[in-house]
């Protein structure tokens, strides 16, 4: 019993301590997307990639081109021959491969284009919130609309519209 009254009394001192927190949530994604400069480097990234997966789709139809050559003359080439084309294939795949990782790898061209068009926006839109939470006293904001795992949010602490203003 004594230890029941003991864990009862710490509780109560630490819940004595415990200040309330204020708590909002935004909807990042919905935010970003509602931005029309936001939509504007959207769409040039997307012509970008469109134009580099169409170099991409080139280069793989040349290479089923050369592969499709060689099989149907596979017969009546020399092993030197055979060596020859398939080197080539090879060094056409290769070069396939190599244009792709540097055009849509991690450090590829199409992220860098992304942190060049993106990113602004972005740090306009984290400013935004800052200064929101500091006006309006908020402790925590959560993204309800990217990947920060939030699974139940009041809709009365949803933000998003608040900060859309102040982005605008």
């Amino acid at each position: 019993m004594k230890k029941i009254t003991v864990i009862l009394a710490l509780i109560s001192l630490t819940m004595m301590g415990v200040q309330a927190q204020r708590i909002a949530c935004v909807d990042v994604v919905r935010i970003l997307e509602s931005m029309e400069d936001y939509k504007k480097a959207q769409t040039e990234l997307d012509q970008v990639a469109a134009q580099w997966k169409q170099q991409v789709d080139q280069m793989r139809d040349e290479i089923r081109g050369l592969y499709n050559k060689y099989q149907s003359e596979l017969v009546l080439l020399s092993d030197d021959a055979k060596r020859e084309r398939e080197d080539e294939i090879l060094k056409k795949e290769k070069d396939m491969r190599e244009f792709q990782k540097k055009k849509f790898g991690p450090d590829g061209a199409m992220f860098k284009k992304r942190q060049e068009l993106v990113r602004p926006i972005q740090d306009r839109v984290y400013t935004a919130i800052e200064e929101y939470a500091e006006k309006k006293g908020y402790d925590f904001i959560f993204d309800k609309g990217g990947s920060a795992g939030l699974l139940f949010t009041n809709p009365r602490y949803d933000k998003t519209s608040d900060v859309l203003e102040s982005v605008k």
